[in-house]
């Protein structure tokens, strides 16, 4: 079989069993886009704005655990996709970017739509190519899927020179199966021995805590830490990447941790002598004032990526490998030891954690005329049961939503963790409905957020999207107004949100539905009758009380037992 280069780009992504590719086109990827005109295995989904392909892509690839794909063309085709492909990479989402390129013979001469695509993204790819000849395109392309998806994921960029893909160039199509790269050899199991000593910790340990995060789903490994968990009776918390690799509506999981984290969970971390850190990275919305982090504690850190150990907060019990094998071998280990922790000193853990507990530090005005941002989220978890696929956006809304809507599967919980990009949430809810579209899907925003890639209903309207927005509307930059508040004297320079549209209307003018919703006693009926409407994307401005703030909250340079509790529950 002879192909042309555009046709070896189509049939590579239909070898990899590629089921959609999000993309715009440009000069510079015509070729390719009239080799996917001319088959229909692969389905290209037409987004509005590179950002939203790099977005949708990302949120195809959380949902399903499958390799996202995205097409843009050159020049601002690239440099409009580095938002999502650095959102991505920070929270290691394995996605393919196919970029388009000026003709090899002009490259450097600031041609058209020319930039240095391989130099602008190197720093938020885990790796990236450029193709200079059509016999190295299909070889290349299956490089750029194994190491997505391999180790630690994440996207991994091929630049392609139009003249690569002309149409009238073709060479003998061989696929390869099996890829070896002397230089990347990531690992495949943890040591033995370090596994050994820290089962051996946890067995001793008298205020153990597993910590875990996003490694956990994406090395499909949840099951195995609910056994492990089970196993041992340890509490569990989680980062927000982590949420829903354990049941949250489960005793064990005492909240989410970090910034906005849970008294319960943030107390137990301060006052742990042996963490158990499972696919986490330690980041600094995690970790406070690393000099105050887990002051008492024994660390053990299993993590994929060797260059994560020990990167943030030194640890005691390093073990490299993936999560899922490295649990197995705990499991195999502690159950030979006759699952034996100190269970009279694990009661008397668990008897403080419930101490901490009872302080219900998420409580807040139930009895408020205007609707609360926790009630609109309660509300939600009510009406859906659950069962539902939720984005969100970055802010206030982000930080309500992995409070009160609590996941008990993973692959539920779309967000943009590491980056913290604003305009993810839309975009990412298209690729989830793509991938599952029988599912309840919705988007959880803000006004501010949802306006930075609006343009995507648009493309959920051709494509009959019928997920539905959830839109937080405080009039401010909620986050951001937080801060002013806290740390500026209540100087809110600049993120009051002025000349808002009216989004009712602005949903109806895209051909969807648009709701208001201004009192709590509207507010459950608004959402049942959204998510009734299965076949239609139904937009629900809600509007919440601008005044309201997330709570807990850890300030910079503080540590995890330094927490501001809402005024309502603040510790004498």
């Amino acid at each position: 079989m002879e192909l042309s280069g555009a046709e070896i780009v189509v049939q590579a992504l239909i070898d990899e069993g590629v089921e959609y590719v999000f993309g715009y086109p440009g000069g510079a990827v015509l070729h390719i886009y009239d080799a996917v005109f001319k088959q229909d295995r692969v389905k290209h989904i037409l987004v509005r704005h590179e950002q939203g392909a790099a977005h949708a892509a990302d949120g195809y690839a959380r949902a399903t655990g499958k390799c996202g794909v995205c097409l843009v063309t050159s020049g601002p085709g690239a440099t409009n996709a580095v938002t999502g492909i650095a959102t991505a990479y920070m929270d290691s989402i394995p996605m393919v970017i196919l970029s388009g390129q000026v003709p090899t013979p002009v490259i450097g001469s600031d041609a058209f739509q020319e930039v240095d695509t391989v130099g602008i993204t190197r720093p938020c790819v885990k790796h990236n190519f450029l193709v200079q000849d059509v016999r190295k395109l299909a070889e290349t392309i299956r490089k750029a899927f194994y190491i997505a998806t391999s180790g630690r994921p994440g996207p991994v960029l091929v630049d392609i020179p139009k003249d690569t893909t002309d149409p009238n160039v073709k060479i003998p199509y061989a696929y390869p199966r099996e890829i070896s790269l002397r230089s990347y050899r990531p690992a495949s199991k943890g040591h033995p021995g370090q596994i050994k000593q820290a089962v051996a910790a946890m067995l001793a340990a008298q205020r153990p805590v597993i910590y875990t995060g996003g490694g956990v789903i994406l090395d499909d490994a949840s099951h195995l830490l609910g056994e492990l968990v089970r196993a041992t009776g340890f509490p569990i918390t989680s980062t927000l990447m982590g949420l829903g690799a354990y049941p949250m509506t489960e005793r064990r999981f005492i909240g989410m941790l970090g910034m906005h984290g849970t008294y319960e969970a943030n107390m137990a971390m301060h006052e742990t002598d042996c963490l158990i850190a499972i696919g986490a990275r330690f980041d600094d919305r995690v970790t406070g004032k690393i000099e105050l982090f887990c002051p008492h504690a024994e660390i053990i850190h299993v993590d994929v990526d060797p260059s994560s150990i020990s990167k943030n907060v030194r640890v005691d019990i390093p073990i490299v490998g993936p999560v899922a094998s490295v649990l197995e071998d705990m499991l195999r280990l502690l159950k030979e030891a006759g699952y034996d922790p100190n269970r009279e000193t694990l009661a008397d853990w668990w008897a403080q954690i419930e101490q901490w507990r009872d302080i219900k530090c998420l409580s807040y005005d139930r009895a408020s005329a205007k609707i609360k941002p926790q009630f609109a989220v309660e509300t939600l978890y009510q009406v859906t049961k659950g069962e539902l696929y939720l984005t969100s956006d970055v802010g206030q809304h982000q930080m309500f939503a992995a409070q009160f809507y609590p996941f008990d599967r993973p692959r539920r919980w779309i967000n943009s963790g590491g980056l913290g990009t604003m305009g993810f949430g839309l975009p990412a809810a298209m690729g989830v409905q793509l991938a599952f579209p029988e599912a309840q899907v919705a988007c959880v925003s803000g006004e501010a957020s949802i306006l930075m890639c609006i343009q995507e209903l648009a493309t959920c309207r051709q494509y009959g999207l019928p997920l539905k927005v959830i839109m937080l509307n405080n009039g401010y930059m909620g986050m951001v107004r937080q801060w002013q508040e806290f740390f500026y004297e209540s100087r809110y320079s600049h993120s009051y949100v002025d000349a808002l549209p009216d989004f009712v209307q602005l949903a109806e003018s895209f051909g969807h539905i648009g709701m208001r919703v201004e009192r709590p006693g509207d507010l459950e009926g608004a959402m049942e009758a959204a998510f009734g409407m299965q076949d239609r994307l139904v937009f629900l401005d809600v509007v919440v009380d601008p005044t309201e703030n997330v709570y807990p909250m850890i300030a910079a340079g503080k540590g995890h037992h330094e927490m501001h509790l809402s005024p309502e529950r603040e510790l004498a």
